[in-house]
């Protein structure tokens, strides 16, 4: 969230509890089998918990992503609902370097909640986005820290959005991570995990850790070629690809009565085969064309 906040938008412009479950229902029915709870931070959404409870009577996995502060208050909702599946957004594991880049003083909560996740059989997968100058040096203590904890580290390449002052000098690369970490522990003793067919992330395991890390290399080395995600707004428009600036609006015809199948198939349908259709972040027109997009905090990161 950008220091100086967001614009307010009026709260009728957003799904209601029950538009998100109505909206959601209508995908399942078309064939998606899993549904993740994302944000900003979905955790402090009024009702979250009957949203996730009401999703949870569907035949479909449910997962979660959340800055990892409210955990502790939900955690029998989460039990309840069968919830398996969630991912912390940790950016840092010093204290001082968390408060810098988060601007809370929570650092100690979210450690806590992961290891209460642990405790209640939920074992999160950690998500670290790596940004040259900010947390790239911390590499090898993530690392050690999963092995130690026996999680799942995932660190993930520094994208373009609007509103967060992205440069390619930002960028730490996927070649560049692999190298640091390769370098370190040596080549020898990191093998590579064989993952499911529409993974984001490429696994790895240190010799003799429960834990792994993975690489989310959107920037430089996509998997564009087995994605097979779709987003849904807060405000109930369907986004194909996370770098597409084109939406399509099913919250006005839900609210008008309207059927929103064919509005989904044909958004699903005219999605592209790389990145939105922009070939890369090389030259400067590219990257441009990303900063039309919204700003992650509004797409649901």
């Amino acid at each position: 969230m950008p220091e100086e906040g967001v614009a307010l938008r009026d709260k009728a412009e957003f799904m209601t509890a029950e538009e998100t479950v109505q909206i959601a229902e209508e995908f399942i029915k078309l064939g998606i089998k899993k549904i993740r709870l994302t944000g900003g931070e979905p955790l402090i959404k009024k009702n979250f918990a009957k949203i996730l409870l009401d999703l949870s009577k569907f035949d479909i996995e449910l997962a979660l992503t959340t800055n990892g502060i409210l955990v502790d208050q939900y955690i029998h909702d989460f039990k309840k609902a069968g919830l398996k599946s969630i991912n912390v957004s940790l950016d840092s594991l010093s204290e001082e370097n968390f408060k810098t880049i988060t601007r809370r003083a929570d650092f100690k909560r979210v450690i806590r909640n992961i290891d209460l996740l642990v405790e209640h059989g939920i074992a999160p997968k950690i998500n670290a986005v790596i940004m040259r100058g900010v947390n790239d040096q911390e590499l090898i203590d993530f690392v050690n820290w999963g092995a130690e904890k026996n999680l799942a580290v995932r660190f993930i390449e520094f994208m373009p959005f609007d509103g967060n002052k992205w440069n390619w000098d930002k960028k730490v690369s996927y070649q560049e991570i692999l190298s640091t970490i390769e370098n370190h522990f040596g080549k020898e003793k990191i093998s590579s995990l064989t993952g499911g067919k529409n993974d984001t992330s490429r696994n790895f395991r240190l010799e003799n850790s429960g834990g792994s890390f993975g690489i989310i290399s959107s920037v430089t080395n996509p998997f564009c070629d087995t994605c097979n995600r779709v987003r849904l707004t807060a405000d109930g428009k369907i986004k194909n690809c996370l770098f597409s600036s084109s939406e399509t609006d099913l919250l006005s015809e839900v609210r008008k009565g309207n059927s929103i199948d064919q509005l989904i198939r044909e958004s699903i349908l005219q999605k592209k085969p790389a990145r939105a259709g922009i070939p890369s972040f090389e030259e400067p027109e590219h990257v441009e064309a990303f900063f039309k997009n919204r700003s992650m905090i509004t797409i649901g990161g």
